[in-house]
């Protein structure tokens, strides 16, 4: 044998061993990955093996077909929702104005007086600014009456000089 076959051999061994740990290395990346993404371990079974079998395809047909998201990312945007559900819910119960404490039956603030809501004109009982009847005593809601400010859109006239 020449020198130049025996060189030939160990490239080709090389490319060989770096070929097989390419392909090793695709097939952990693909079972890593899928474990992040992936909940039931049967899938994640089945990802790895697609990951490894058709060799250097397999990973590319899984990245097209891979949930988007990581599943820390799905759990830590459901505990974001839930958190601003309960800050939406316990919005209302302060002051608009000095950001005090309410209860939701509370017609006016008790600490800067503030007007809250209406009472019912029957029951007292607190009203929704959007409701047209009371819900406790089926009592139309008296809307508000418009205030006239008089003639504010017309020009002053100018006295004439006598």
């Amino acid at each position: 044998m020449s020198l130049d076959s025996d060189f030939l051999i160990v490239v080709r061994n090389l490319a060989i061993f770096f070929v097989v740990v390419f392909w090793i290395a695709t097939a952990y990346w693909v079972y890593k990955d899928a474990r992040r993404r992936i909940e039931d371990p049967w899938m994640v079974a089945m990802a790895t093996v697609l990951g490894a079998v058709p060799p250097f395809l397999g990973p590319i047909i899984y990245m097209f077909f891979r949930p988007p998201e990581y599943l820390e990312d799905v759990r830590e945007r459901e505990l974001e929702i839930k958190a601003m559900e309960k800050r939406l819910a316990l919005r209302d119960l302060h002051c608009p104005v000095c950001r005090a404490e309410v209860d939701a039956s509370f017609l006016v603030c008790p600490v800067c007086t503030t007007k809250l809501k209406q009472a019912c004109a029957n029951c007292k009982q607190p009203l929704e600014a959007l409701w047209q009847i009371c819900p406790y005593c089926e009592t139309r809601v008296e809307t508000p009456a418009t205030i006239d400010f008089g003639d504010t859109w017309e020009t002053p006239r100018r006295r004439r000089a006598e």
